[in-house]
Parts: structure tokens; C-alpha cells; sequence
């Protein structure tokens, strides 16, 4: 398998990009990340897609979620270890949330442009409020889906806590 790294000068207004990755690798760029995006021709939709193609265990692949507030008021992002499952009861309690749900295919790409296997922790018009899953950070890298299901890219669980403005917390089951 071949992996080819995306990069590149983009604009700089989130807004006008309407390329996934590009929006991406634009908001990595902004916040001054070095990270770069991969792409690679086998799909990276599942946790164990993706820990086949970068070669890393399944706990170091990110999954990024996107969760519906109090039905619909507002949405929230869970970037989980990928061998951990939200929860939801947990992430009510820290958002001071009354009902936490997983969005919809459609809902999730009519909010954030993203299709449902290449969310990413960033790219986002207006950045989600951010939980981190404590267990990420056992690890020096772990692989985030790049805004495709064929676009992925490393980060540090700390410069992820940076570049999300997000808060580390326990929200595993």
C-alpha cells in the first residue's frame, strides 16, 4: 500500500474551502500544526480499516464523534481511543448537557461538511465543543481521519488537546 502525503497553501477562510481535506490540512495550517495528511487507497471508515493501513493498534487510531446536544440545540465532538466507546452519561455531566445522541449520517454531513469515516478533530467552520478521551494520551501518536474515509493523519494527543481547544477528560464507558 501507498501512502501519499496532501499539503499545500490553501486559502485561509474556512468557510470558502469545499474540499474536506483541503479544509483540514487548511485548519492544521492555520493553527500552526506541522501534521500532514496522508492519503491512502484503502478505506480508513472503520478502526480496524484504519489501524490496518497506518500499521498502528487499534487504541492509537482517533475516532472523532459527533454528538447531537439536548435534541438538536447544539453539537459536541468526542475524540475517543478507538478501542473505547462514549459515555454518553458522562459527556451530559460535563457539558451540562440533558440528552446526548449520536448524529445521523446526514445531519453529521449538513452540520460539518464531513462524511460519516473521515470525520476529523478539525476543520470545522466553527470548532465543536471538544472532549478528549483520557486514554489517548498513554500514546505519543495517534492517526486522525483527515476529512475522508482515504485521508488520515498523526498527531499527538497533546497538540490535539492544542489545536481543538478541547478539554482531556474521562467520557470512556
Amino acid at each position: 500500500m501507498e501512502i501519499k502525503s496532501k499539503g499545500g497553501m490553501f486559502p485561509v477562510d474556512l468557510a470558502a474551502i469545499t474540499d474536506p481535506v483541503e479544509r483540514v490540512a487548511e485548519s492544521l495550517r492555520q493553527a500552526g500544526c506541522d501534521s500532514k495528511i496522508f492519503h491512502t487507497e484503502d478505506s480508513i471508515f472503520t478502526v480496524d480499516d484504519a489501524s490496518r493501513a497506518v500499521g498502528a493498534p487499534p487504541e492509537q487510531i482517533l475516532k472523532s464523534l459527533l454528538l447531537r446536544l439536548d435534541d438538536g440545540a447544539g453539537w459536541a465532538l468526542a475524540l475517543m481511543s478507538g478501542s473505547n466507546k462514549v459515555h454518553d452519561k458522562k459527556v451530559k455531566r460535563l457539558l451540562s448537557a440533558r440528552r446526548v445522541q449520536f448524529g445521523a449520517a446526514e445531519a453529521i454531513k449538513d452540520f460539518s461538511g464531513f462524511e460519516p469515516g473521515g470525520v476529523p478533530p478539525v476543520g470545522y467552520v466553527s470548532q465543536p465543543r471538544t472532549l478528549i478521551d483520557d486514554d489517548l494520551f498513554k500514546y505519543e501518536t495517534v492517526w486522525a481521519a483527515g476529512g475522508s474515509d482515504h485521508d488520515l493523519f498523526p498527531i499527538s494527543p497533546e497538540e490535539l488537546l492544542r489545536v481543538t481547544a478541547g478539554t482531556r477528560a474521562d467520557i470512556k464507558k
